[in-house]
């Protein structure tokens, strides 16, 4: 298996003048299981947006770095080549594109050419993926996300993690809308592609329960824009039970949301 690392230092990011992001520094080895928690407002979701290249969002300071490259100079489609994954918290709809066409065309994307997918494993793949999931299998013949209950949508991220196979995977809210047997399904699924790539991941979650099921090595709280406190598993199970007001006592922060001072 190929050893991914993923660094983020000292990340400044804003949209239309406003800083979102405040210094962000985060290293994400193959492996790793990295959770990152904290109240509305206060940059995690930029922080996806930013590693992928969302257009809107502008990286004034820091640097991103996979593998020793440098992930900024890249266009977005180059990240994804490269190894990085994004499951994202609102996927978008895309007519007349049917799940299994856009499914292969990635696959193919990341390999040489010459070296494409054959359809009899790619079928193999996606059918072992969708039993797995316990996903109809006509979704795969239906436009991407067409159509698709906020759960499909969901169970369908993580079909496209399956069948990528990715190196650092950064895993946005996926756990929202889900019931807890949706929930445990789709855990199930992120392990086993931990267990037999060696992924690494990059959690965003509101949620302990979520991290109940996919383990995390590290959990990182983020707040006006920094992380500012990390731990192991035991912090996500006490934020779980107390909140964030120990947090903002204990560093003396009044306002956590972006915008304000540290």
């Amino acid at each position: 298996m190929a050893e991914f690392t993923l660094e983020i230092k000292d990340l400044h990011v804003s949209i239309e003048g406003n800083e979102i992001l405040k210094g962000i520094t985060l290293t994400i080895k193959s492996g790793e299981f990295h959770a990152i928690m904290g109240p509305n407002g206060t940059g995690k979701s930029t922080l996806a947006a930013a590693i992928m290249g969302h257009p809107k969002f502008e990286v004034t300071k820091g640097s991103i770095t996979l593998n020793g490259e440098d992930v900024l100079e890249m266009e977005v489609d180059e990240r994804a080549r490269a190894g990085l994954f994004l499951g994202m918290q609102y996927p978008s709809e895309i007519s007349g594109v049917t799940t299994s066409d856009f499914l292969r065309s990635s696959i193919n994307a990341r390999r040489e050419e010459g070296n494409e997918i054959s359809l009899m494993k790619f079928i193999k793949e996606m059918d072992q993926a969708l039993d797995d999931l316990e996903i109809d299998q006509n979704l795969a013949q239906r436009y991407l996300n067409e159509g698709f209950s906020g759960g499909e949508k969901k169970r369908n991220e993580i079909l496209q993690l399956m069948m990528l196979k990715p190196g650092i995977a950064i895993l946005d809210e996926i756990d929202s809308g889900l019931d807890i047997d949706a929930l445990k399904i789709v855990s199930d699924a992120v392990n086993k592609v931990r267990e037999e790539t060696g992924l690494g991941c990059l959690i965003i979650t509101h949620y302990q329960r979520l991290l109940n099921y996919i383990k995390p090595d590290f959990v990182h709280v983020v707040m006006q824009g920094r992380i500012v406190k990390s731990g192991g598993a035991e912090l996500a199970e006490r934020l779980e039970q107390e909140g964030y007001e120990w947090v903002k006592e204990e560093l003396g922060i009044e306002d956590e949301t972006v915008g304000q001072k540290a």
